[in-house]
């Protein structure tokens, strides 16, 4: 048995622990903290559910010794990277964009033990994390106890981020500016969290999944799945937050900021990617506009990769690029409808995220 399907078991009967009771109160304690701050601490629950899965397959390895190069170690990442974090993905339950060793605070080359060095943020997390780990290793037998009460806290944690976003009652009155006003309104509320940053990427990839079956220029064209929005422009694997590809190959390419000027970084960093992934267009948009003083070192960098490359970058506002897009679509409710259901399901939006949006739906549209 291999790590995904250990806990895809274990996960089967995880959504009740009410007959665990041979595990100590401190213990069900520091995993209930962990619990409570999933949203913000996924690299720290991953990588201890990556560890503990693997204490179940393998009870002499001492799993705080995470790294291959330690004595007697292995490599959690990479059983992570294979098995935990597709599975945790898969089943909808929290989850980091690769692995839980992306987080530099827990890729550091030290054991998990009581004194460990990483500065995990949060103290209370970083001393619950430490202490379960240090009772696995002194309780190898509970192994599976404690990773159903972690899967169930993950399972809790999804039903609390769980909101089913409201119905239009009359598509009928739809109309452009009042879209517009409510994703404004969207972008721009403070959440108080993290996560919305996303929102204008949604909107973008739902408005997509009309024009590429719409306009001619997008004939024989895919869009392609819509990925995390975690990693940083410099490592992601992909070439924009929104990929169209024809043939095999991306035709398009669209990198989105919610709160970020467009300036000469982010071009310079939109040309590599150009390099590396050779699509036609390029597309740059940004909810808050273009750094003026880099306006004029940004055509020269356009023109430059233009001439070199072929390909034509385009930098935007994200308002008046969603206008236009509406103006082109036959189907404004069909709009709306992917963009609820987009926000319905993603697992990187906060339920504050969600909550507004079924509040713009009532204030707006019904």
């Amino acid at each position: 048995m291999n790590h995904k399907e250990k806990l895809l078991e274990t996960y089967e009967n995880s959504f009740t622990v009410n007959d665990i009771n041979n595990i100590d109160l401190v213990t069900i304690e520091n995993i209930k903290t962990i619990g409570a701050k999933i949203s913000t601490q996924k690299g720290v629950y991953t990588v201890l559910t990556t560890l503990v899965t693997h204490k179940i397959l393998f009870p002499t390895q001492d799993v705080r010794k995470h790294q291959s190069s330690m004595e007697n170690g292995f490599s959690g990442r990479t059983i992570d990277t294979s098995f935990i974090t597709p599975t945790l993905k898969e089943l909808g339950l929290p989850s980091m964009a690769e692995n839980g060793w992306l987080t530099r605070s827990l890729e550091q080359p030290y054991e998990y033990t009581l004194d460990y060095q990483g500065k995990i943020s949060n103290k209370v997390v970083k001393k619950a994390f430490l202490e379960t780990l240090d009772y696995l290793e002194k309780n190898a037998a509970k192994a599976t106890a404690i990773l159903r009460l972690l899967l169930f806290q993950a399972i809790e944690a999804k039903k609390r981020s769980t909101v089913e976003i409201k119905p239009l009652e009359n598509p009928e009155n739809l109309t452009i500016e009042k879209i517009i006003t409510a994703l404004e309104e969207q972008f721009s509320f403070n959440y108080g969290t993290h996560g919305g940053s996303k929102l204008p990427v949604i909107a973008f990839y739902s408005i997509y999944k009309s024009l590429i079956n719409e306009l001619s220029r997008y004939d024989d064209c895919e869009l392609e799945e819509m990925g995390s929005h975690t990693a940083s422009d410099r490592t992601s694997k992909s070439s924009g937050d929104i990929e169209i590809s024809k043939n095999g190959d991306i035709f398009e390419s669209i990198e989105i900021k919610l709160d970020k000027e467009i300036d000469s970084t982010i071009i310079r960093i939109a040309i590599e990617k150009i390099k590396r992934f050779n699509p036609e267009r390029y597309y740059v948009l940004s909810y808050v506009g273009t750094k003026e003083s880099d306006k004029s070192e940004i055509a020269d960098l356009i023109t430059e990769i233009k001439i070199e490359h072929g390909c034509q970058i385009i930098f935007n506002g994200v308002t008046p690029t969603l206008k236009y897009y509406l103006r082109l679509i036959n189907s404004l409710d069909e709009f709306i409808e992917n963009y609820s259901d987009a926000i319905e399901i993603d697992k990187e939006l906060k339920k504050a995220h969600k909550d507004k949006w079924n509040e713009l739906i009532e204030e707006h549209f019904n």
